[in-house]
């Protein structure tokens, strides 16, 4: 089923995107950007125009080493060849339901819906 930018199809299961990181169960922004049908660079810009709003209990930065070992365990590009520059951000439950509000006033302004709920 193909999606519109800003939906994603109800029938997709979140579950394999979860990560455990400092023991919180957390999407990493890549993964909700593809949910949400943004792109990753729009998605942080969001964030950081609202960053009062994401406390470090509803997102924070991986560090050096868990980017590392996640690079190693999945198939994140390497930087030489092209992949990200700076660390992923990780979300948890109640950041994940920020930034669906903070995507969802966002797209106002651009006159996109996005009305999606994860369950953790």
């Amino acid at each position: 089923m193909q999606a519109r930018a800003g939906t994603f199809p109800f029938d997709v299961k979140v579950g394999h995107f979860i990560l455990v990181v400092r023991r919180h169960r957390v999407l990493l922004d890549e993964d909700l950007a593809k949910l949400y049908g943004v792109e990753t660079r729009a998605l942080l810009q969001a964030v950081k125009r609202n960053i009062a709003r994401f406390p470090p209990d509803f997102m924070f930065e991986l560090s050096r080493t868990e980017w590392t070992a996640l690079r190693s365990q999945s198939v994140i590009s390497k930087r030489r060849r092209g992949g990200r520059r700076y660390a992923p951000y990780a979300f948890t439950e109640q950041g994940v339901a920020m930034l669906s509000s903070v995507l969802s006033s966002d797209s106002r302004r651009c006159r996109c819906r996005r009305t999606h709920s994860f369950r953790f």
